[in-house]
């Protein structure tokens, strides 16, 4: 019987690099309310959304992760020739075929590097993380650029109170490469299908070409809704209070670390409440670093832990060498949690 070579790759995998793109133009809660009865008061009360970014026409879903990725790639000191793999995440890119990774790698001047997509909604970060750090250490690739980018203003319901101004666009990167020492974590992360009710898109795909609309839902106009992403918001605000505090819980004890040897906490930014009551559970200490970038970007799915990232490394607020703890959470329900040192 023949023996196969065994793998041969870095003994650990780092971030080396991180970049983020959010798009031009800026949506304060005044836009959101002008087809919702709320008021701003109770936006920012509910969620500690003040805006959001919302991609033009030519801020596509490939062009805001190759602006992403390429400040990742400079940013990592690395030529994009060198990247052997792109990972995009994403629940926003409308064609369900080719991948868009394979769009951005070859935009990107990468040398044909294996290209592909994954869609875990807002744990996508985390589940590219963990591939990367695999294909690093496994030997199948030297670098491997992990993108999270959605446009979820395509995919919202301006007339849903209960969502309507929650999700926001952008996309962020990051390149993964060799270590010499551990710098990224054992990932802690599942799903609980049971729970895929909760956070949904509100019509599949397949209602449409059936020829008979009419069993769609309309907006106040009497047009028929493009599917939008629904969600039971007090279900998923338990779950991410009671449950996903657990699991980070997890993923410190898996990393041989304490609440006390933290320097940042990213979370997905999915709730500014949310956010808070994980750092009360969690019982972290006042002088770590909280990111609460969802003030200023909203829900950006996927793209929230690196763009969060970008925007605390490049504000002087974490820095390079910190130890942080990210988490992501969403639709599925999926989930996925890991330590790492900041690039």
């Amino acid at each position: 019987m023949a023996k196969i070579k065994p793998s041969k790759g870095a003994p650990y995998a780092r971030i080396l690099g991180v970049g983020g793109y959010r798009p031009v133009r800026v949506v304060p809660n005044e836009v959101i309310l002008e087809k919702i009865d709320s008021s701003d008061e109770w936006i920012r009360s509910r969620s500690g959304i003040e805006t959001r970014h919302w991609a033009g026409p030519d801020e596509t879903v490939a062009a805001m992760a190759i602006e992403a990725s390429g400040k990742a790639i400079a940013d990592a000191g690395i030529a994009a020739e060198q990247i052997g793999a792109v990972v995009v995440s994403t629940v926003s890119h409308f064609s369900q075929t080719p991948a868009v990774a394979t769009e951005i790698a070859d935009k990107l001047g990468t040398d044909k590097a294996a290209a592909f997509d994954i869609s875990a909604g807002c744990a996508g970060f985390g589940y590219g993380l963990t591939l990367a750090k695999g294909m690093v250490t496994e030997g199948s690739a030297e670098y491997v650029l992990v993108i999270g980018v959605e446009r979820l203003s395509d995919l919202t319901d301006l007339e849903d109170r209960a969502t309507a101004f929650l999700f926001g666009d952008g996309a962020g990167a990051v390149v993964v490469g060799p270590s010499q020492e551990p710098a990224i974590g054992p990932t802690v992360w599942g799903s609980e299908g049971d729970k895929a009710e909760t956070i949904k898109q509100t019509v599949p795909w397949d209602r449409f070409r059936v020829g008979d609309l009419s069993e769609l839902p309309v907006d106040s106009e009497g047009n028929v809704k493009f599917p939008a992403i629904t969600q039971e918001g007090q279900a998923v605000f338990r779950w991410a209070v009671f449950e996903m505090a657990k699991v980070a819980q997890q993923a410190l004890d898996a990393a041989g670390i304490t609440p006390d040897d933290l320097d940042v906490f990213i979370p997905h930014q999915a709730n500014m409440r949310i956010i808070d009551s994980m750092v009360k559970t969690l019982k972290l200490p006042e002088s770590v670093t909280v990111a609460r970038d969802i003030r200023t970007t909203g829900n950006t799915s996927a793209a929230s832990i690196p763009l969060a990232m970008e925007r605390l490394l490049a504000t002087g607020e974490a820095k390079s060498g910190d130890t942080a703890l990210l988490i992501g959470f969403g639709a599925g329900l999926v989930f996925a949690a890991t330590v790492v040192t900041l690039p």
